[in-house]
């Protein structure tokens, strides 16, 4: 018999007497018939005492506990049982993550509009003796294209300081996801 003198929960729906080596005595206690009655009702008790004694003492608990959650899955979802409720929890995960990452990429573009890029170039001018000692001046015979490149390097070097002062007007933002 189960706890004391009355039957175990399984004994006591399908009305018959509980023996003291019940197989359901330890897992369906008395003081909660519906675990019981639901399991019964989706894999029969039958079954459900074929499968407790193929396993070891140890695993029963679970395997228990596993059976009374299919069983309440079953009964919500008869198809798919808690496979329909995992594939719902994880297209729903799946969804969050794409939410959260749309986030993180308009969270990410609002502070490349806010603030100014960092820039590893040098913020003053060069003069341009120099420019002739950079690693990848030319030559002194060269002088007509050193002098040339000397004056385009100057010429981005100024606008890549100037460019960081252009102000966006921050009501402009747009979001590239709406």
């Amino acid at each position: 018999m189960g706890t004391g003198s009355s039957p175990c929960a399984s004994c006591k729906l399908l009305r018959r007497r509980c023996a003291k080596d019940c197989i359901f005595a330890p897992y369906f206690p008395p003081d909660d018939p519906h675990k019981f009655a639901i399991v019964h009702k989706v894999f029969g008790a039958s079954n459900v005492s074929k499968m407790l004694q193929e396993l070891p003492i140890q695993q029963r608990a679970d395997a228990v506990s596993s059976l009374v959650y299919e069983a309440n899955a079953r009964v919500r979802d008869p198809v798919y049982g808690c496979v329909g409720a995992i594939s719902f929890l994880q297209n729903q995960v799946s969804q969050l993550q794409m939410q959260l990452a749309v986030a993180q990429a308009e969270i990410l573009c609002i502070q490349m509009q806010q603030e100014p890029v960092p820039c590893n170039l040098p913020t003053t001018l060069m003069e341009p003796d120099q420019l002739d000692k950079l690693p990848f001046s030319t030559s002194n015979n060269n002088s007509n294209h050193n002098n040339n490149f000397n004056n385009n390097l100057q010429q981005y070097l100024s606008f890549a300081s100037s460019s960081s002062s252009i102000m966006q007007d921050p009501v402009k933002r747009e979001s590239l996801w709406t």
